[in-house]
């Protein structure tokens, strides 16, 4: 097995895995859906409430993961949630009827919170640690991941469509990907810019400072961005913009091709421009490019549109997260709780939208979110590295 000597790129492995673990997990029982519902006999609406459970224990995890950063640490905490998201791909396949299976998604909803804020922990503090810039280079292995779930998904029709082997041998994937990361993980957290008053004074239940709000609600209408771009666009390129079926798809391509790559450069943008500039450009380049491709119509001004928030709005969480790790765990989970629920009700609430009015109202509100990112960064005090 090959040996890395440097340690900032051991340690920027080692968390990379994590968020590798985390999107193929996550898509590797989403991938499996039409084979639960078959399994456990699911209606439409039952199907819709087992997913909106995943996103609902996420956003509830809050309180837990403030308490177990406080207590653990992120590296422990990143290395008992990786081995809770193994165990329940496991107990996910085994599950004997609906109620239960509901429980162990909720349950893997609450694993995947406590691994989303431990792994940004993490990799905030490489940052800090080694003054280098790294982030959004870890949110890209999380597509990777996902990548990868879907690879195996295919791979294991071709073998078997039996549910148990499936997550059998993820599951030991997981365990593979956990074994890699723990060597490698920081030891010691990012701590918040400001010291606490005093022991007795950390103990109490205060309110958020105002720019914790303010980033919360930056990571929330950029997950809201994310989230609808994902759900919405396919739909929209096959009933307003008239695209051939063999087109639709290509919305929701363009958009994940452009946050990949976007994420890939984005480190070396960060360390040019800085956070601040590249959040608040970005998301006006995603709001004003979305809005201009609803107004033109058209497949080819719609795809632009859509590559335009794509490479926009992929910085956004990166950033926000790392702003929000250096004011403390408190603060990183509670921006994390507001990006999954952003990530959870953005495209119910574009749905809505889209009910009452049109889908092109809908994308308008999706256009709306990202430039309300750039409104929100504006409000938060980006520190560089150096200031860290």
């Amino acid at each position: 097995m090959f040996r890395v000597r440097d340690p900032f790129r051991q340690a920027q492995l080692a968390i990379a895995a994590l968020f590798c673990l985390l999107g193929f997990q996550y898509a590797t029982w989403a991938s499996r859906l039409p084979t639960l519902k078959t399994q456990l006999d699911l209606s439409e609406a039952e199907l819709g409430l087992l997913l909106m459970a995943c996103g609902a224990g996420a956003a509830a995890s809050f309180p837990l993961v403030t308490v177990l950063m406080r207590r653990m640490g992120s590296r422990q905490l990143a290395f008992l949630s990786s081995l809770c998201l193994g165990a329940l791909l496991l107990a996910l396949a085994a599950a004997p009827n609906y109620p239960v299976a509901l429980l162990i998604i909720c349950c893997d909803g609450v694993a995947v919170g406590c691994l989303n804020v431990a792994m940004n922990a993490q990799g905030a503090a490489l940052e800090v640690e080694y003054q280098r810039t790294t982030m959004s280079k870890l949110h890209a292995t999380f597509s990777a991941g996902s990548l990868l779930a879907a690879l195996l998904a295919s791979g294991m029709h071709l073998v078997t469509s039996d549910l148990t082997a499936h997550f059998a041998v993820a599951a030991v994937l997981v365990l593979l990907l956990v074994g890699f990361a723990r060597p490698g993980l920081l030891r010691a957290d990012q701590q918040p810019a400001k010291k606490e008053a005093g022991p007795e004074r950390s103990r109490k239940l205060t309110m958020p400072a105002r720019v914790t709000l303010w980033m919360g609600c930056a990571m929330a209408f950029g997950t809201v961005t994310e989230g609808a771009m994902n759900d919405w666009s396919a739909l929209y390129m096959k009933d307003v913009v008239n695209a051939a079926a063999e087109l639709a798809p290509m919305g929701i391509a363009v958009v994940s091709v452009m946050m990949v790559l976007a994420r890939v450069f984005a480190d070396g943008w960060r360390t040019r421009w800085g956070d601040g500039r590249i959040v608040r450009a970005g998301s006006v380049l995603a709001g004003a490019g979305l809005a201009l491709a609803l107004l033109v119509g058209g497949v080819v001004p719609t795809l632009i549109g859509f590559a335009c928030v794509g490479l926009g709005i992929a910085a956004v969480t990166p950033c926000v997260y790392v702003a929000a790790a250096k004011k403390g765990p408190d603060a990183l989970a509670l921006v994390a709780a507001m990006g999954t629920t952003g990530l959870l009700a953005g495209p119910a609430a574009i749905g809505f939208i889209a009910s009452a009015s049109s889908l092109v109202w809908g994308m308008g509100a999706v256009a709306a979110a990202a430039l309300l990112v750039a409104l929100c960064a504006t409000q938060i005090r980006w520190t560089a590295l150096s200031e860290s």
